[in-house]
């Protein structure tokens, strides 16, 4: 990931003046839960698709930033939402926001920082951008119940995986490379372009992650977490739709009720990947990466579409 670090180098040392300005509050306790959240943020994943999928087109604007910054800001939002709904203690090593000041706290702050980005692109007239980005939220939401409404079941379709982690993960990175497209062209084809290209690269992110389940090294998150968790990922999904009834009704009945036993989960683990199941995620996980590489090759040739291409091989290499 060094060339796309090397290319927005400067932009990303901007970014962060541009994010804590836009999130800070003159509110005692807000000003400390949000710092607390600045100082403990990930690797600025969609910033680095919105910078470099507009220097792909342009030159970065303050409406580069100001798109940066609202993606980030509606990215914090949901992390801290999620925590409160999935009763998360840490996130990403450490405290969550949920753990340390609760339900209320971890709400209204979540609250506030989806209204801190509508203010954000009103004042700036960012309308086009600020229309990508709630289109975005508005997927995830409803991914989000989608997937809880399904996990009831354990009767999971391939192509019902696919459309919720299209709403639920892969459009917000969709929906930073096409407002990161659309801040220096101002071409609905370009941002349209820019957001199949996110969305690809944010299902073969998911698949990735879901293999990170059934990996026997150390990836920083526990094997059979997701199992545990009764979350319906690729390569499970492929197995029950792969195996015998009774085989399909044992390793229901773990997910549903002995998700806790570390043998029985242990079992499922070992019966997907007999089965095929993390060699199909594998196939479809590069035939997604391979389709964004593809769209790329359709803009122009240049250093960012080097570093657009390091990063989507970055997120299917990646071991963590």
């Amino acid at each position: 990931m060094q060339l796309p670090l090397s290319l927005i180098k400067a932009e990303l040392n901007n970014f962060e003046g541009h994010f804590n300005g836009a999130v800070k509050s003159n509110t005692p306790l807000l000003d400390r839960i949000m710092r607390y959240i600045v100082k403990r943020k990930g690797k600025q994943m969609r910033p680095m698709f919105v910078f470099l999928s507009a220097k792909l087109f342009g030159t970065t604007t303050e409406s580069t930033f100001r798109a940066a910054s609202l993606v980030e800001i509606l990215h914090t939002a949901t992390l801290v939402h999620d925590d409160v709904v999935d009763d998360a203690p840490e996130r990403r090593g450490f405290f969550s926001v949920y753990a340390l000041w609760k339900n209320k706290a971890s709400v209204l702050v979540g609250d506030y920082l989806l209204a801190k980005g509508l203010i954000l692109s009103l004042e700036n007239n960012d309308y086009r951008i600020l229309h990508i980005l709630s289109e975005a939220v508005k997927k995830m939401s409803e991914g989000e119940l989608l997937q809880l409404e399904k996990a009831r079941t354990l009767n999971f379709k391939e192509d019902l995986y696919y459309e919720i982690i299209k709403s639920k993960t892969a459009s917000l990175l969709a929906s930073a490379c096409s407002a990161g497209a659309w801040s220096t062209t101002q071409n609905d084809e370009i941002a349209e372009k820019m957001r199949l290209f996110g969305e690809k690269t944010g299902v073969a992110f998911q698949i990735k992650d879901d293999l990170f389940d059934y990996a026997s090294e150390d990836v920083g998150k526990p094997t059979g977490n997701d199992i545990k968790e009764k979350k319906m990922t690729l390569p499970l999904i492929y197995t029950l739709n792969n195996t015998d009834n009774s085989t399909r009704r044992k390793i229901v009945n773990i997910v549903k009720n002995n998700n806790n036993d570390k043998k029985k989960v242990a079992w499922v683990l070992e019966v997907v990947r007999n089965t095929g199941g993390i060699d199909y995620a594998v196939q479809k996980m590069n035939d997604y990466k391979n389709e964004a590489l593809d769209i790329l090759k359709q803009c122009p040739d240049n250093e960012y579409r080097k570093g657009l291409e390091d990063l989507v091989h970055y997120v299917t290499d990646r071991k963590y």
